[in-house]
């Protein structure tokens, strides 16, 4: 095996599976969310799209349901 390769006349090519790996949404965060996750991105240097990200894919993995209790009005 060579120590160094010449890769300056390598041709790219795209990568078949890159468009199935994440789908991009539009969704409308209230602000004090988006600025929850902007202030974790900047502590932990992630992205704050891939820390919802990761937040999104945890609740999934661990079946988590959520729990709305609206007010009922009635006082």
């Amino acid at each position: 095996m060579r120590a160094e390769y010449d890769l300056s006349k390598m041709k790219s090519r795209r990568n078949p599976f890159a468009a199935k790996l994440k789908k991009p949404v539009s969704m409308r965060l209230s602000e004090d969310v988006l600025a929850y996750f902007k202030g974790m991105a900047q502590e932990s240097g992630v992205p704050y799209q891939s820390l919802i990200n990761l937040y999104l894919r945890d609740c999934v993995l661990k079946h988590r349901k959520v729990q709305i209790a609206w007010p009922s009005g009635k006082s």
